[in-house]
């Protein structure tokens, strides 16, 4: 832009500048020369399809059109401290060349609107209440870090006295803007605080706000250094930002708790906070959160997983064990051992058809989870139905007749186990519309 210039031209201004100054008339010159360059840098920005927006038009925008402005402004700032404000610098030096408190004064007061003008929007963007539904967090973030990276030239730029007020401002916008970043995360936490159960989740799968939450932490987390920045005033008093996600984590594992009392068949209960505990260890695993965590945290939700399956198995499959026990009394004659095991037999098969039959639309969302299960009851089941078969068919005068009690073999068995939790989970319908890319 400032090649635009003959060289002659800025020569020639620069010798009318310093007669003006020379005989006096600095101020009515600098004026002058402001009042002209002012208008050439609104005009830039006007060519940059920047619209000037009242902070009550602000409110008044959809959210869609706030980020298209958002990805505007970023652009057009980057544009303005990158290209325009330098240009304007430079040809202040050279028009005040020797002398500086004019070069100075004259650059802030070309440029004091204009920037005043971009920085409004994200003064407005900082104090807007909708700023701080969750879904917002990563436009306001892009701000953040736009006016993070751009502070040091802003400062180079605006070195002198008479734009003091200038940098104070853009500070106090930054400053604002971790505010109310931080204001975001108390919304998450008030969101998932009073997200009420209503209905349990068919098949014990993943709760949509489960999947919200993880998603949004997992793409929050990629941001680590800049959240570790909002957040390092509170480091102080102990508050990071592994504190802040801790806490979060915890509300939703309350949240889930309490949802997880809306299932009738306590065992259900269980798969679905099995299912749901093992997507949040994934998710934190999987991601940068499991080093703004730690260890304990991801031991901790190992271990709520496997208490989850102890828990599901032991309400349903190791009940199954009871109708295996063998007759201990030795005083008991073989045609009453023989009574007893027709009946407990029966009952097995009559619980074992409704276990299968019931689980088997039930949901385990992750087939390593699923596996172990399965291996799990195949394990503690196989065994001691072979033991009670093995002495039912001794007692029935080795095998005569038996075998119109024994409505499964081994085999069986174990297939008829391979099929329970193996429901394909119906696509979720979103908790919330969010705009990540995930």
């Amino acid at each position: 832009m400032i090649n635009a210039f003959p060289p002659e031209t800025i020569d020639n201004i620069h010798k009318t500048a310093k007669m003006m100054v020379s005989t006096g008339f600095e101020r009515e010159f600098s004026d002058m020369y402001s009042r002209c360059r002012r208008e050439c840098l609104v005009e830039s920005l006007s060519r940059l399809w920047f619209q000037k927006l009242s902070f009550e038009g602000l409110q008044m925008l959809s959210w869609k059109e706030m980020e298209d402005n958002i990805k505007r402004w970023i652009k057009v700032f980057k544009v303005t401290l990158n290209i325009l404000l330098p240009t304007e610098r430079q040809l202040c030096d050279q028009v005040f060349f020797g002398f500086s408190a004019a070069a100075d004064l004259s650059f802030t007061d070309v440029c004091m609107e204009s920037t005043l003008q971009l920085l409004s929007f994200t003064k407005a963007m900082a104090i807007i209440r909708r700023s701080h539904e969750p879904e917002q967090l990563f436009r306001v973030l892009e701000l953040f870090e736009t006016m993070r990276d751009i502070i040091p030239e802003f400062k180079s730029l605006f070195r002198d006295q008479y734009s003091g007020s200038l940098q104070n401002e853009v500070a106090t916008i930054w400053k604002r803007l971790g505010e109310g970043i931080k204001g975001i995360f108390m919304e998450l936490e008030n969101m998932i605080r009073y997200d009420a159960a209503q209905s349990a989740i068919f098949s014990g799968g993943i709760h949509p706000i489960t999947r919200y939450v993880m998603n949004y932490l997992r793409a929050a987390s990629r941001s680590r250094k800049t959240l570790e920045q909002m957040f390092e005033d509170r480091v102080k008093s102990s508050f990071s930002l592994s504190v802040q996600i801790g806490l979060i984590m915890e509300l939703l594992n309350r949240n889930l708790e309490a949802k997880s009392k809306i299932y009738k068949d306590p065992t259900l209960c269980y798969v679905f906070l099995m299912n749901n505990c093992r997507y949040i260890l994934l998710h934190i695993k999987d991601s940068e959160l499991g080093s703004i965590l730690g260890d304990a945290v991801i031991k901790k939700h190992t271990a709520k997983v496997r208490l989850h399956h102890a828990n599901y198995q032991s309400n349903s499959w190791n009940k199954m064990l009871e109708f295996l026990k063998l007759d201990t009394n030795a005083s008991m004659q073989p045609n009453e051992e023989a009574n007893s095991m027709k009946m407990k037999l029966k009952s097995f098969n009559m619980h074992f058809e409704k276990i299968c039959r019931v689980q088997s639309s039930w949901f385990i969302f992750d087939k390593h989870l699923k596996k172990e299960i399965i291996t799990s009851i195949v394990k503690d089941l196989l065994p001691a139905y072979a033991k009670f078969i093995r002495r039912f068919q001794r007692v029935l005068q080795l095998g005569k007749n038996a075998d119109k009690y024994i409505k499964y073999e081994m085999e069986d068995i174990a297939r008829e186990v391979s099929t329970i939790c193996f429901r394909e989970e119906v696509n979720p319908i979103n908790y919330h519309h969010i705009h990540i890319c995930l």
